[in-house]
């Protein structure tokens, strides 16, 4: 079996948990996940078995979220789960002010993820230097947020907001929640995140560990094809004598158009042979000499 699952993650268990709990299911030890949730969070985390789990890198990098921020408050993990810090309220804040606050999170953006987090800092997860207590200084880093929306506002002592996030790869929501408290001078952090898509999975389509059990019962149980998962990648079929030679780890002189989009000089893309047999993914080198076909991940080879 090789493909991928559209697991949506339920609350309290980590994203390895969840990769354990397919594998007992599916008895299979080759499972791995993509796009880490945190335990509190719920919603699409990309599973891959088989074979499958050597295309995770090669995945859509975009996510997108449905949040709740609170506003008043700061904690020390930046969300419900960690200890209050301070607590105050914030009766007069005002819908307005938290528009214009929020316009300064879109675009590209530099972002200190929360200290309670899987970053690594000298070799040590951020997460266990702030267990041990020790003070780390987090460097920041560039992340990209496309858009974000205001779904509800409920004001009163402690306002809460729902928004809908679409971001690149890298973004912590939480340090969203407790920086746009820092911009409103209210303290903020996160009450409750969904992960609505993630790596061309979405939310409508997942499927609940129940729902998942049933299938697998039913024998109805059938994972998502490998290259359907990497659609957003260009593709390129071979000819018969061509597939053989780069499945076996040939470069191949490629002298058709490369494809335009995006216009780079190494273009990754889905190779196909005969019969939409998908075979891995290859790289177009464009060189000033000349073009080549390079292997980058062989899935599958031809015989």
């Amino acid at each position: 079996m090789q493909g991928f699952l559209n697991l949506n993650k339920p609350f309290g268990i980590t994203s390895h948990d969840c990769v354990a709990k397919v594998r007992r299911l599916l008895r299979l030890k080759r499972v791995g996940h993509g796009g880490t949730l945190d335990p509190a969070a719920t919603g699409v985390l990309p599973i891959a078995v088989g074979k499958a789990t050597r295309l995770l890198q090669y995945l859509r990098t975009d996510k997108a979220y449905r949040a709740t921020i609170r506003l008043g408050i700061t904690t020390t993990t930046d969300d419900l789960e960690g200890e209050i810090i301070t607590s105050r309220s914030v009766t007069g804040l005002s819908l307005e002010r938290v528009k214009a606050a929020l316009g300064q999170f879109e675009g590209i953006i530099q972002q200190v993820p929360p200290i309670y987090s899987a970053i690594q800092v000298q070799g040590k997860r951020l997460y266990d230097l702030a267990r041990a207590g020790e003070t780390v200084e987090v460097p920041s880093r560039t992340v990209e947020i496309y858009r974000i929306e205001i779904l509800d506002w409920r004001p009163g002592e402690f306002p809460e907001l729902d928004v809908a996030i679409a971001c690149g790869s890298g973004t912590y929501i939480r340090a969203i929640a407790r920086d746009l408290g820092v911009v409103l001078q209210t303290g903020g952090t996160l009450a409750a995140l969904t992960r609505t898509k993630s790596s061309g999975f979405n939310l409508s389509d997942s499927l609940t560990f129940e729902q998942l059990e049933a299938q697998i019962q039913q024998a109805t149980f059938h994972p998502i094809p490998p290259a359907e998962a990497l659609t957003h990648l260009p593709a390129l079929t071979l000819s018969a004598k061509d597939a053989k030679a780069w499945c076996n780890g040939q470069r191949l002189s490629w002298n058709d158009e490369l494809p335009k989009n995006p216009p780079q000089s190494k273009i990754l893309l889905r190779v196909y042979g005969g019969e939409e047999r998908f075979l891995g993914i290859g790289q177009l080198f464009d060189a000033e000499t000349q073009k080549m076909l390079i292997p980058q991940m062989v899935f599958e080879s031809i015989s």
